[in-house]
């Protein structure tokens, strides 16, 4: 007995050091990643004109080599999700310079993608090779901490992040034995960007609602909005990649043909507005800047068709910018605080897109304050409940389907 009770000590012990590992780690990586983008998403936004018209030959490059020196790193999310739920999958420690190159690449020329997929990406390489080194029996053990370090070391969120990686691979089951050393590998790498000097994202509600009926019936229309939102968003890139394989069956030529029409659009609306990230959105929405009732729409849709042909990046922060800029367009239709129905968008549509219920709560306690908790879980609570188990993630399972 003593003798067990020592190796499972000692195992645990050596799980949280291994976490502490990935999250020094995957920071560091994230802090290079991320500031590098920065400053590409500045250069570009001041050269804006010459860059977006390298959009196609820079999409057929890195299709390029994905296709021919990549192994199975196109597959990107979903092959971390297979890995994540214990198939017998092998992550190429390439994934990591090719997914952050190529999206340094398609932000650079402006495309509208953004950097979670990336973040995940190289949290999972880095923690299923942190388990080979360890000879770990449970590889997606490893995954799932790497996730956590990944999403947590860009946007400074560790609880949330926690959150994301144990919930999001099977929707209805937490990977609950996880949680210390998910933690653990989550405030690591948050801690090692913050000190690196990546700068958070964070705007703290100013107070809190006060609570009405009527109020009551506005914020439950506003959370079908954003559930609506998340929703089609998930369903119709699913749609549009399938429609332009079927279209255009070659990849290469398939991005290249296509992002020669995405130029076009972000140079008519607005001369780039929609291009990377989305960030230009966010700011706008919180600091009071111009806001079309229009923006949520455009950045939705340009988002879709660039992912759809093949861009790496992610999803998640044009997801954000899509809430928030929604959530702009609501208040100021339904005669609601601004701020608090922005900050109530940016976490429901990614919710309700990511068929994540926990992740998007915490979200807006880490970036908007605690104060506004219980709207928060209202909010996403509702979001999560009428998204009809949609999700941008296509390998994502349901618990009750195994």
């Amino acid at each position: 007995m003593l003798v067990q009770q020592w190796n499972n000590f000692f195992e645990k012990g050596a799980l949280y050091v291994i976490s502490i590992g990935i999250g020094l780690t995957v920071g560091l990586i994230d802090t290079l990643f991320g500031l590098v983008l920065l400053q590409l998403t500045v250069y570009r936004e001041a050269h804006f004109l010459p860059l977006v018209l390298f959009l196609a030959p820079v999409g057929m490059l890195i299709l390029y080599c994905f296709q021919r020196f990549g192994e199975r790193i196109q597959e990107g999310m979903s092959l971390v999700f297979e890995a994540g739920q214990g198939g017998d999958v092998t992550i190429p420690k390439r994934m990591v310079p090719f997914v952050v190159i190529g999206t340094w690449l398609a932000h650079l020329v402006g495309a509208s993608v953004g950097r979670e997929g990336v973040a995940v990406q190289i949290g999972a390489t880095v923690g299923h090779w942190f388990g080979k080194l360890a000879q770990a029996t449970n590889q997606r053990w490893f995954i799932v901490i790497g996730m956590a370090a990944g999403f947590a070391g860009l946007f400074e969120t560790p609880i949330a992040a926690t959150f994301f990686a144990v919930e999001v691979l099977v929707v209805g089951r937490l990977y609950s034995n996880l949680l210390l050393p998910t933690l653990l590998a989550a405030f690591t790498a948050s801690w090692t960007s913050q000190l690196m000097g990546l700068e958070k994202f964070s705007f703290i509600l100013p107070g809190t609602l006060v609570f009405s009926w009527g109020l009551l019936v506005k914020l439950i229309l506003v959370a079908v909005c954003f559930s609506l939102a998340g929703r089609y968003f998930a369903q119709l890139l699913k749609f549009s990649k399938q429609f332009w394989s079927t279209k255009i069956a070659n990849p290469l030529v398939r991005i290249g043909l296509v992002s020669l029409f995405l130029s076009l659009l972000f140079l008519m609306f607005h001369f780039g507005r929609y291009s990377g990230l989305g960030t230009n959105l966010i700011q706008s929405s919180f600091a009071g800047g111009s806001i079309y009732s229009y923006d949520w729409l455009l950045k939705f849709v340009l988002t879709i068709l660039t992912l759809s042909i093949g861009f790496p990046g992610g999803e998640v922060t044009p997801l954000f910018a899509i809430g928030a800029t929604l959530g702009v367009f609501l208040a100021s239709v339904l005669g609601l605080p601004i701020v608090f129905i922005a900050a109530f968008g940016y976490i429901a549509v990614f919710g309700s897109a990511t068929n994540t219920l926990l992740a998007p709560i915490l979200i807006g306690g880490e970036v908007f304050g605690w104060e506004n908790l219980p709207y928060f879980i209202l909010i996403c609570a509702i979001s999560f409940a009428l998204n009809g188990n949609h999700s941008i993630y296509a390998r994502q399972k349901m618990a009750e389907d195994l």
